[in-house]
């Protein structure tokens, strides 16, 4: 079981790491932004969680940026984000998700949203942030 769980989490790196030189047009222009200024805080992209990857992770407010394309208003795909969400919110993180509509046309908001709740956040301390 063991060399089962370590190959899953090898695939699941590779994936992510893949994904990340492969950035989509859209999370290319989030991640230049988030990245253009000192926010002071980190963002990490294409980042594995359990057995999934999320689009942006900012460790220190536990907080998983998702940019949901056309794609994402498929049954199939808004059930698996569901579940995906529920699973990952179990463990403590929270969810901010935006079209790519939004990143597109209001990329100041979105990023004024972004910083808004990682203050928030990391203003009220939660007994999962620092742990592990």
């Amino acid at each position: 079981m063991e060399g089962q769980q370590r190959a899953f989490m090898t695939t699941t790196v590779e994936v992510a790491r893949s994904l990340r030189r492969e950035l989509t047009p859209t999370e290319e222009v989030l991640w230049r932004a988030l990245r253009a200024s000192k926010r002071g805080y980190k963002v990490r992209r294409q980042q594995p969680m359990g057995p999934f990857i999320v689009d942006f992770f900012v460790p220190q407010a536990r907080l998983v940026i998702e940019i949901d394309g056309s794609v994402h208003e498929l049954q199939q795909q808004q059930e698996y984000d569901r579940e995906r969400q529920e699973f990952l919110e179990q463990s403590g993180v929270s969810f901010l998700r935006f079209k790519d509509q939004h990143i597109e046309n209001y990329l100041e908001y979105v990023v004024e949203k972004i910083d808004q709740v990682v203050r928030q956040k990391a203003s009220c301390p939660s007994p999962l942030v620092g742990e592990g």
